[in-house]
Formats: C-alpha cells, structure tokens, sequence
C-alpha cells in the first residue's frame, strides 16, 4: 500500500485523458468509464480506512520524494527552493478522504442524466476529484496548493455551462472569491516558507515555527491570510454570498460536491495550518470564531426560514450547520474540536441527501418552488420517507448522526463560550422550524392535483442515496468508528495549542 495515496488522487486524472480520447455519440460508455473510476479511489479508500491505526496521532501511508529543488541566491543569504511531493494522512484527514472518494461515485451515478457534452462534464468532474483528494491528502505547503487551485477551473466550468439560468454569474462569482482566498493564503505560505528557511513542509512548520520569534511575532497577521482564504470556503458570514448562487445554478451532482466536500476543506485547512503552525493566534482568535460560528448558526437558519427556493433553503442550511462546525473548533477543548470534526462529515453525508432529494423532485417538475408542492407523500411515498430521514438527520434528531456532532460540539463549548453555546441552542430552535415547516408544506396535506401522475422516486436514484442513508443511520446509533478516527489526532492538536 506504498503507493495507495497517489493512486487514488491520480486515478481520476488519468479516467478523465480516457474519457476525453474516446469517440463521440459514445456517452452511455463515457459514463460507466467514469463510474469505473471513481470507484477505484473509493477501494482503495475503503483499504486505507481499514489500514489505518487507529490510537496514534502520527502520519501514516506516507509517500515522500523530492520534486523541485534549487537553490536562491538572495544576495548574502542562499535559501533552498525544496518542493517535494510529500502525501500523507492522519486522523484530521482519512475521514474526509472517505467521504470525497464516497460521494465522487454517488455523484456520478446522480449524472447519470447530463446529456449536452458528456465527454466534457465526466472529464471535467474527474479531474475536481483529484483536486479533493490531493487537498486531503498533501502535507507540502506549495503541493497543497496546486490542488487546492486545481478544483478551481472544473468547478467554475460544471457550474457556469450545465448550471441553470443564471450560472456564467454564479461560476464568476464562486470564482473570484475563492481566488481572492487563494491569493492571501499564497502570500502567507511564502511568508512561511521564508521563516522556514526554505520549506514547504507542513509537519515541520507545526513543529518549527511555533518557537520561532519571528513567525511568532507574525503569527496574528499570517493566521489571518490563512483564515481569510479557508472562511471563504467554509464559507464564514460575510464571505458567504457566493454559496447560495453557486448552489443554485449548479447542476444536483455539483451541488452535492459543493456542500459535502468543499465547504470542509475550509474547516480542515483551518485545522491543518492556522491551529498547530501558529497556536498563540488561534487562542487569540478564538472567541471571534466562536461569534463567527454563533452568526453563521442563526443568520443562516433564519435566512432559510425566509426561502421558497426548496434548493436555496438547503444552502443555507449548511451555511448555518458549518458554524456548529466553527463553534466547536474555536472552544479548544478535545470534545469540542472532536465534535465539529464529526460534524463535517456528517453534514457532508446529510447535505449529500438533500441535494440529491431536490434534484430528484427538479427533474421530474422543472421547479423548487415549496409553495407549489403539496400532499407528495401521497403520490410519492418512498420519496416522502426518505426525505423525513435526510430532514431528521439535519435537525439532529438522536439516532441519526446529525446528532453527536452537535452534541459534542455543546458539550465541549459550554466551559469555554457558555453565552455564545445558549445562542447557539437557537439554531437547533430555527433549523426544527423551517424543517418542519417544509416537510409540511411539500408533503403533508391533500395532493395537489397538478402531480396526481407523479412518478415516484426511481431504482437509480435510490442507489445513489442509500449508502448515504445507511451511514446516517449506524453512526446515529453507534458513532465510535468515526470517533476512533478522530480521537488520538485531535486531542493532539488540542494539546499544542492550550
């Protein structure tokens, strides 16, 4: 398993060159080559997470070699250039490579319908995969980097030419943003690398720079151009405008990659760089954070309350579900940071569900409107079952895995943020409401008649939710798996920083 991390970053790169040489009027191959292939890096996902010691904080399935190496003269001081392709994961990381490689092949199967350019939307699709699971898996500053940027241009063409009416204005705007992060957080990994004397290296940056005065003396001002770059993604109020139109105009596949996969990246960045490489500045941003999380909870369940768009209340939901993520990171407590790690992957499984549940109903009305709907559990009743488990799971109903992310996210940020934890408690409050509040305006009720020949939910659409709601359901009743993951990581990080 030498080679395992690379394989399955590399793989899909490789699928989407095949799918691009294959002939015309051959879609129906385009897409089960694609299907293929994204199932190669979930094996070998599935292998990893089998593989992986669990109770150790250490970084394992390394592969390390040496990519670019010179050396800068710099007037009376020589710095070596050495950029190396270093992949590694440990317990912050296997987890949302798990889920990347899982919702990559349930994606491809929920596209299953794209008809206008095929070669292009799977090629393009496989090529976002490799850009995700790169970011996971990199552990050099300026590798992470090129796959961090690799995403940029699939996502802004997925979205800009299979969107919906207004996609050229979402792509754009879903581009310049995440850019402008991109940017800072450039300017603050060649800030690093210069106090590193040269490296890239992210494992010793935690381990140097920490006791290094001048990173220290800088510490607030690069933890901030690293922040800035991972709040947009996540995204964090008042950086998270571009999330509604990009979901939106996004086609269901999209929109699923979006929420369930990108949004993390920016928590796990956060996690990955700002918290070991520059503690003193996590502590002190850290009550800003949690007011950050406390604004994104409330802000977007009231948002979502307000919307008419079925798609639209589902985006702002997660902006709303990423601040538990944000609050329990900011308490700097094991079971909080636990929590909100818990929490992004299973919001990542929960928001795939509901995505995927608006797109079932779009294809089949051409619209999301909820004040249209009405009665649907009476002509569509697998359909109406398995939205009220994707509903219940949001709301964090206990036996679905909704729950325990939240939970440990309330139980470990009471000691350290109660008044910020008591505000909190009221997005649990609005997100029951404008859940409720939907399922009752779309199901319940008398049929409205304009879909008494509604078909229900179909054998395909069904694969491409039930692992997803077979996993909400076992880690809602039995979360030590992910939490063995999690565990031994995260209580070191917790450890070097307070």
């Amino acid at each position: 398993m030498g080679n395992t991390l690379t394989l399955m970053t590399f793989v899909p790169l490789i699928g989407a060159l095949v799918i691009l040489l294959l002939p015309r009027g051959r879609d129906e191959l385009v897409r089960w080559v694609a299907l293929a292939v994204t199932a190669v890096p979930l094996v070998l996902a599935f292998q990893v997470w089998s593989g992986f010691e669990r109770g150790t904080s250490e970084i394992q399935f390394v592969e390390r070699a040496s990519w670019i190496s010179l050396t800068a003269d710099l007037g009376a001081q020589e710095i070596p250039l050495n950029i190396e392709y270093y992949m590694g994961i440990d317990g912050l990381s296997v987890s949302m490579v798990l889920l990347t490689a899982l919702l990559s092949v349930l994606c491809v199967i929920a596209s299953w319908g794209i008809t206008k350019w095929v070669r292009a939307y799977f090629a393009l699709f496989l090529l976002l995969e490799t850009g995700m699971i790169g970011v996971f898996c990199a552990l050099d500053f300026f590798l992470f980097y090129v796959f961090w940027e690799v995403m940029l241009l699939p996502m802004y063409f997925l979205i800009g030419i299979w969107g919906g009416p207004r996609k050229e204005y979402a792509a754009i705007k879903f581009f310049l943003y995440t850019l402008v992060g991109s940017v800072v957080m450039l300017l603050a990994g060649l800030a690093m690398y210069y106090l590193m004397g040269g490296s890239f290296d992210i494992i010793e940056m935690a381990r140097i720079l920490p006791n290094n005065p001048d990173a220290v003396a800088l510490g607030k001002v690069l933890y901030l151009a690293l922040f800035l770059g991972f709040a947009i993604k996540i995204p964090l109020f008042p950086f998270h405008t571009w999330l509604p139109d990009a979901h939106v105009e996004a086609p269901t596949a999209v929109s699923v990659i979006l929420a369930g996969v990108l949004l993390k990246m920016g928590t796990y960045g956060i996690l990955r760089f700002c918290y070991p490489i520059f503690p003193e500045a996590t502590q002190w941003f850290a009550p800003t954070l949690a007011v950050l999380g406390v604004v994104n909870i409330i802000y977007g369940a009231m948002c979502a309350m307000a919307q008419t768009d079925f798609k639209k209340l589902v985006a702002y939901s997660s902006i709303s579900h990423m601040g538990f993520v944000c609050l329990g990171m900011a308490a700097l407590t094991p079971q909080a940071v636990s929590g909100a790690v818990m929490q992004m992957f299973n919001h990542g499984t929960i928001t795939a569900m509901l995505f995927l549940l608006v797109g079932v109903i779009y294809d089949r009305v051409h619209h999301r409107d909820i004040e249209r709907f009405g009665g649907l559990r009476l002509q569509t009743p697998i359909y109406a079952g398995i939205v009220m488990v994707a509903f219940f799971a949001a709301l964090g109903l206990p036996g679905l895995s909704g729950f325990w992310g939240e939970a440990f996210v309330f139980m470990g940020s009471l000691p350290s943020f109660p008044k910020a934890t008591m505000l909190a408690l009221l997005g649990i409050v609005l997100g029951a409401g404008y859940i409720l509040w939907t399922y009752e305006r779309v199901f319940l009720g008398p049929l409205n008649e304009a879909y008494s020949d509604l078909k229900d939910i179909s054998p395909r659409e069904i694969v491409s939710l039930a692992p997803l709601m077979v996993i909400v359901v076992y880690l809602g009743v039995y979360p030590q798996p992910l939490l063995e993951l999690l565990d031994a990581t995260l209580v070191d990080l917790v450890r070097g920083i307070v």
